[in-house]
C-alpha cells in the first residue's frame, strides 16, 4: 500500500479528559500506517501510548481531530458503525488475554466471527480451527483456557484477533504478563503475521529490545509523538526480557 493510502491515518488527534482539571492523554498527533508495517509505540509510563492505541482502534473517541481506516473517515460514525468497522478491519490483542473461560478455545475465537455475522457455525469452527492449528495448539482445541499456559492463551487471543481476517493487528502490551520463553513465542507470532502474512501490528511496548525488532518505533513523551524512527528492524538479537515484575 502506498504512503498515499495508509490503513490508519491520524490527522491532528487530540484527546482531552475532561473534569475539574481536563487531563490531555495525548496531543495533535499526526501518524499515517500502512500494510505489512509492524510498528512499536513506546514511551515512558503515562506517555500516551495506550490512549494513542486506543484511538487508533477506535475504542475511544478523540476529542478533536480524525483518524482514518482505510482512507474512511470515522468521526461521523455512531458506535455501531465503529463496532462494524473494528469487527471488520481491526484486530486487538492486549497485555491479558481476556478469554472467556466458560468456553473451549475454538468457541473463544469464534466470537469475533458471530459478532461479524458472515460465516455459517460450521464454517467459523473450521476457521477457528486452521487458526489455532496454524498457532501451534491443533492438540488443545477442547481445552478451556485455564488449562493451557500463560503464552498458549495468549497464542489464543492471536487466533481470535485474526477471526474475521482484519488487515490491522492492534496489540497493548502483548507480552506484559508472559515470561521469557512465551514472550519470543508471541513476539515470533507477531513478526509472522507481518513477513508471511502481510498483516499490518501496531504494538504498544515498554521494552526497547521488542521495539528494536520491529520495522518502525513511534516515541510519545507527555502525549506527543517525539521520534519516529524507521528500519531498526533486526538491528538487535538481543533476546525479550522478562514482562513480569521481579
Amino acid at each position: 500500500m502506498s504512503a498515499a493510502s495508509p490503513l490508519i491515518e491520524a490527522r491532528g488527534v487530540t484527546r482531552i479528559l475532561p473534569g475539574i482539571v481536563p487531563t490531555t492523554l495525548v496531543h495533535d498527533i499526526d501518524l499515517t500506517i500502512g500494510q505489512g508495517e509492524f510498528v512499536a509505540i513506546t514511551g515512558p509510563s503515562g506517555s500516551g501510548k495506550s490512549s494513542l492505541l486506543y484511538l487508533l482502534g477506535l475504542l475511544d473517541v478523540p476529542t478533536s481531530g480524525e483518524v482514518l481506516i482505510s482512507g474512511v473517515p470515522t468521526s461521523g460514525m455512531d458506535e455501531e458503525e465503529r463496532a462494524r468497522m473494528r469487527l471488520a478491519t481491526l484486530g486487538f490483542i492486549f497485555q491479558f488475554h481476556f478469554l472467556l473461560p466458560e468456553f473451549t478455545i475454538v468457541e473463544n475465537v469464534m466470537l469475533p466471527m458471530r459478532a461479524l455475522g458472515r460465516l455459517s457455525r460450521p464454517q467459523m469452527h473450521a476457521r477457528a480451527g486452521e487458526l489455532l492449528a496454524a498457532l501451534g495448539l491443533a492438540d488443545h482445541l477442547g481445552k478451556r483456557p485455564d488449562q493451557l499456559s500463560g503464552g498458549q492463551r495468549q497464542r489464543v487471543a492471536v487466533a481470535r484477533a485474526l477471526a474475521n481476517e482484519p488487515a490491522v493487528i492492534l496489540a497493548d502490551e502483548p507480552t506484559g504478563s508472559l515470561d521469557t520463553r512465551s514472550s519470543e513465542q508471541v513476539f515470533a507470532v507477531l513478526r509472522e503475521l507481518v513477513d508471511r502474512w502481510n498483516k499490518t501490528v501496531v504494538a504498544v511496548t515498554h521494552h526497547m529490545g521488542f521495539a528494536a525488532r520491529s520495522d518502525r518505533r513511534v516515541e510519545l513523551i507527555d502525549g506527543a509523538i517525539v521520534a519516529d524512527v524507521r528500519g531498526e528492524a533486526r538491528a538487535s538479537g538481543e533476546a525479550l526480557p522478562t514482562d513480569r515484575p521481579g
